[in-house]
């Protein structure tokens, strides 16, 4: 009897052992699927954010160089306010008007923007892996995009438009466009005269304009995304001082 009693029991507390084991593997099984579930959810959101910034803004750059483009010529004036003009112009080079020489110097340029882009594409989609600030995945996806609107600019629009010297260009003319493929020039419009006027004869009395510059909206872009990097850096990049712990449990709780 005794013999059958302590059996019994032997068997009742493995069976207890191994649905106690079973549980806690369920248990921990459960934990790394939820952890997971919960990483790519929050991947997928700043994935999903990328996306919309990007084309939001390729969307808006776009469309307005285009109505440029087809409603007024070279050297054109619109003014908004006395602060704000749209005035047409096109850059054929870098920012601000800098230029690289010749056919071969714009080529140059466009290979260089388009290699950029790409780099710039596979770093944000390494911060989206590592659950980056959405701040950091913003001001990365606005330079992109400003750099992608520019790059549309110089690679089709001398195919898609012609010339818009002393009249406004038309789309797919029948002469063909005015440049080939990559030597397009790049559509400038945004204009803020914040002041303009003569200086004080004590410094010097010459005739000023700020802010000289004309810019397009893949230039602002650009420009935001540059110096929220600059401002917010701290914040963004705060992420990598705590690396040592979990990513998705150091990040989840505070940028989801």
């Amino acid at each position: 009897m005794g013999h059958q009693l302590c059996t019994t029991v032997d068997v009742l507390f493995s069976f207890c052992r191994v649905f106690v084991v079973r549980c806690t593997l369920f248990y921990v099984m459960q934990m790394r699927y939820n952890e997971r579930s919960t990483t790519n959810e929050v991947r997928m959101k700043r994935l999903t954010l990328a996306i919309f910034v990007i084309f939001s803004v390729l969307l808006l750059d776009q469309s307005l160089k285009v109505w440029v483009k087809l409603n007024m010529y070279m050297g054109q004036t619109i003014e908004i306010f006395d602060w704000f003009h749209l005035h047409f112009t096109e850059n054929k080079g870098m920012a601000f008007g800098l230029v690289l020489g010749g056919n071969y110097g714009k080529l140059l340029l466009s290979l260089f923007r388009i290699f950029a882009v790409g780099l710039l594409t596979w770093f944000l989609l390494r911060l989206i892996r590592e659950q980056a600030h959405k701040g950091l995945i913003v001001a990365l996806s606005m330079i992109i995009a400003g750099a992608i609107g520019n790059i549309i600019d110089s690679a089709f629009y001398g195919l898609l438009f012609s010339g818009s010297f002393h009249d406004v260009a038309t789309f797919l003319p029948e002469s063909g466009g005015y440049a080939k493929f990559l030597h397009g020039s790049v559509v400038d419009m945004l204009y803020f005269p914040v002041y303009h006027g003569y200086l004080p004869q004590w410094m010097g009395g010459r005739y000023v304009e700020l802010f000289r510059p004309i810019l397009n909206l893949a230039d602002l872009a650009i420009t935001l995304g540059v110096l929220s990097l600059i401002v917010f850096q701290r914040s963004f990049f705060a992420y990598l001082q705590t690396e040592e712990t979990p990513h998705h449990l150091s990040s989840d709780s505070e940028a989801v």
